[in-house]
């Protein structure tokens, strides 16, 4: 799928599994963020909305406006980080490396890396919008005997 000059229409008929779509005051800044931490591909970047990619997966930022007549528009935090209590964990992300790009580009380190006792290391930033991102790999075999 082209995401630069696909049609709105030929764009949702193609999405399959599960989606992942935020709501956030402000798109630019998160697919900026999003793309310097994490080297997503933003596609189709607007005030309103943005196409972004993570490997074959997509991922949708929608401006708060544009769910103005949603429901979920009534429920927004006017000033809250937004997603607490959920964790959006990308595996294929050197944590070391998104955590030492996180603060440059926007963002906030909430947990430094570290190796975790379930095999990865990981490391969680918040974006500009307050989600918070989970960078993580396998630990390497000398890594997971110091757990």
């Amino acid at each position: 799928m082209d995401c630069d000059t696909i049609s709105p229409a030929d764009f949702g008929r193609r999405l399959r599994g599960l989606g992942l779509n935020l709501l956030v005051r402000d798109v630019r800044a998160e697919a900026a963020f999003l793309g310097a931490v994490f080297g997503m591909g933003v596609h189709r970047l607007s005030a309103d909305f943005a196409i972004l990619t993570y490997g074959d997966q997509i991922l949708q930022l929608h401006a708060d406006a544009t769910y103005a007549r949603h429901p979920l528009h009534a429920l927004l935090p006017e000033s809250a980080p937004r997603g607490t209590g959920a964790s959006l964990h990308l595996f294929d992300t050197d944590p070391d490396e998104a955590a030492g790009r996180a603060e440059a580009a926007g963002g906030h380190v909430l947990q430094a890396p570290a190796n975790k006792p379930h095999g990865l290391r990981e490391c969680c930033m918040l974006s500009p919008a307050g989600y918070a991102w989970v960078a993580s790999r396998p630990l390497t075999d000398p890594e997971r005997s110091d757990t």
